[in-house]
């Protein structure tokens, strides 16, 4: 491709509303152009770049065993009925009617328009286990769109299921999955880590996201400083807490507590580590059908994590209560402890199994009560609902875990039968009897993996594309075009690397050296080759654009220094 042929839109502009480098250096770079909120185009720098992604995923699926199909975009909406999802998705899911009044979505995620691809065509277990992946849009109706690519309302999707005979089988194919996304995100030059997660409305027993590190990141990570284990904060877990040199309150009672309705009054004016202190949090569960105040409980050295303690009741989303809802419910607001609550739904954090010499609130307003033993409490429910905070150790190796910045690129789940169940999708096993599809799900942001690529890679000039990912790999700049042997080595270089099926573009355009090299850098070719001055003397200057270096090479073994860098 030469320039002169190219569109290339560069600008110096950036766009109002960018904040994060990529939405800023793709616009400006010519690779994306924004048509409304959340909806972008892509320009012929920016496909060719999706194409390379692309490219790459389509190699490592088909070494995986796994088949590519392409389903419709506009979905029925009587399939998310079916699973159940038409409503819980909430505003999302864009819905419209046709011509004759039938209701439509666009397709967020495939799920249930895979699984209507799969029953009834696949009727044995003889026909097992299948992987079906496609590459194509996705629209979700984001309230706030924003970041670019990073969260847009358009996206372009790599989401694949996998249908099994049992479980165990399923499990299989997920650990494939996992590994052949590391091979693709390795492929890309990108650094990341896969991390537990929270499964969120796709639903399942298990997921794991594929977070590329970078400070610009939405999600916070919880990482072991030793070993492997990552998770999102909103999943993550944790050994037990190590007791403080100091001890809770043995002696159990009442005391007069004015003006202590926080954990770090209460620890002062008792003189008690917090550790030691319950911390009651209040919150009203939503769940599909109406709402319920839900009471947690926590160390007062911790915090709630909403998205466990939402997962703990079965709830859709956690919203916070009101002192005058608390009041007409008989709850004292600052002094709420553990305590049968009747008909109220109580959920205590695993930390706080087995706890004694605590101080709780008293359920009396000014009241506390000390050495405080969880034991006195029945039927209590204990869960996993506690943030996990930098300096806790991994529940793998023991190990101090620190927080870290990630981009969910990708999120694999293990749907089990949540899908093939309800839309009853079945097959006959070994001994002829119907039983529903065991199936797992693997996502993969492509068009957001061209973000992630440039929030990773980039500085304060532009782009820094990797060789895998370049829109073009090698830039020819001629600085001065009106020179004759400039141009004549330029082409020369030119047409023998088109002959070698190089990814090259020839700047051939009459512009000002200082314009076209601040073009190249913006862009972020991997390799620019200039030929100026130093032609004069044999030579040509070579920007490497990760090291953001010049190097200086003969013309006669430019060629070579190329296929050896390449």
């Amino acid at each position: 491709m030469r320039f002169t042929r190219a569109f290339i839109p560069t600008t110096k502009e950036t766009p109002n509303d960018a904040v994060l480098p990529s939405h800023i250096y793709l616009t400006r770079g010519g690779f994306i152009a924004q048509v409304a909120s959340g909806l972008y185009n892509f320009m012929p720098l920016g496909l060719r770049v999706l194409h390379n992604i692309e490219n790459i995923v389509r190699e490592e699926m088909a070494n995986a065993g796994v088949h590519e199909v392409n389903l419709a975009f506009v979905t029925p909406a009587s399939l998310w009925e079916e699973s159940g999802r038409l409503e819980k998705f909430g505003k999302e899911l864009l819905r419209f009617r046709d011509r004759k009044e039938n209701l439509f979505v666009l397709g967020p995620t495939h799920e249930e328009m895979m699984v209507s691809l799969v029953r009834n065509r696949v009727s044995s277990y003889k026909q097992l286990p299948l992987n079906l992946y496609q590459m194509t849009s996705k629209f979700r109706d984001e309230a706030r769109p924003r970041f670019g690519l990073m969260r847009g309302r358009e996206f372009l999707m790599k989401d694949g299921y996998s249908f099994h005979a049992t479980h165990e089988d399923m499990v299989r194919e997920f650990h494939l999955m996992e590994a052949t996304y590391k091979k693709i995100l390795t492929r890309l030059g990108l650094e990341f880590r896969v991390v537990e997660a929270d499964s969120g409305a796709i639903g399942g027993s298990g997921s794991k996201e594929i977070m590329v590190l970078a400070n610009s990141g939405e999600d916070t990570l919880a990482v072991c400083s030793s070993c492997e284990y990552g998770a999102n904060v909103e999943a993550a877990k944790r050994q037990r807490l190590k007791a403080p040199a100091s001890t809770g309150i043995a002696k159990a009672e009442k005391v007069h507590t004015p003006d202590t309705t926080s954990i770090e009054a209460l620890s002062h004016m008792l003189k008690v580590d917090s550790y030691y202190t319950i911390k009651a949090v209040a919150k009203l569960a939503i769940f599909n059908e109406g709402s319920q105040v839900v009471l947690f409980f926590v160390r007062g050295c911790d915090e709630l994590q909403e998205v466990k303690a939402a997962n703990a009741v079965g709830a859709n989303s956690l919203e916070d209560v009101d002192a005058a809802q608390l009041e007409a419910l008989g709850l004292s607001v600052g002094f709420i402890g553990p305590k049968d609550f009747g008909k109220l739904t109580v959920v205590y954090d695993v930390e706080l199994q087995s706890a004694s010499s605590m101080v709780c609130g008293a359920n009396e307003k000014a009241y506390h009560l000390t050495g405080f033993d969880m034991a006195t409490v029945s039927n209590a429910i204990f869960k996993d609902i506690a943030t996990v905070r930098e300096g806790d150790a991994c529940p793998h190796c023991g190990a101090s875990m620190h927080y870290t910045k990630g981009i969910e690129c990708g999120h694999i789940f293990q749907l089990g039968d949540t899908y093939s169940k309800p839309l009853q999708a079945h097959f006959l096993d070994e001994n002829g009897k119907a039983k529903p599809f065991i199936m797992g799900t693997y996502g993969l942001g492509i068009s957001r993996l061209v973000a992630a690529i440039v929030e990773q890679h980039h500085d304060e000039k532009g782009c820094k594309w990797s060789s895998a990912t370049a829109p073009y790999r090698i830039n020819i700049m001629i600085s001065n075009t009106k020179d004759e042997a400039q141009n004549s080595a330029g082409e020369a270089l030119y047409a023998a690397l088109l002959a070698k099926g190089e990814s090259v573009i020839l700047d051939d355009r009459n512009e000002r050296f200082g314009f076209k090299i601040k073009d190249a850098e913006l862009i972020g070719f991997p390799y620019t080759i200039i030929f100026g001055n130093a032609l004069t003397e044999g030579n040509v200057e070579v920007l490497h654009r990760q090291s953001d270096t010049k190097h200086i090479v003969p013309v006669s073994t430019i060629e070579s220094y190329l296929s050896e860098q390449l």
